[in-house]
């Protein structure tokens, strides 16, 4: 599917294609990917690390550009684990004093 089929929204298509805009490579690449888990924003964000990670692997001279701009920076953030005990990572059950 071509990325305006994936991703219908504008901003996650630009989101996408910064790593090619910001080193000027836009257009000179027929990227195809394979993306799986999360929501659309999250492979988004996935997809253009994975372009910024591939353009520096390709040319390291474009290292400098794509960090300044913080493409290669990945996001740390992930689920907590569910507790035992307790509903959620951090819910606990109704408290009852009597």
């Amino acid at each position: 599917r071509s990325l305006a089929d994936y991703f219908p929204r504008l901003s996650h298509q630009q989101h996408i294609q910064e790593p090619l805009v910001v080193t000027g490579q836009q257009g000179r690449w027929d990227i195809k990917v394979n993306v799986g888990g999360g929501g659309l924003t999250g492979q988004a964000g996935a997809i253009r690390l994975g372009i910024a990670r591939a353009l520096v692997a390709y040319d390291p001279e474009l290292r400098r550009p794509l960090r300044e701009r913080g493409l290669l920076t990945r996001d740390p953030r992930e689920v907590e684990r569910k507790k035992p005990g307790r509903p959620g990572a951090r819910k606990r059950f109704q408290f009852s004093k009597r």
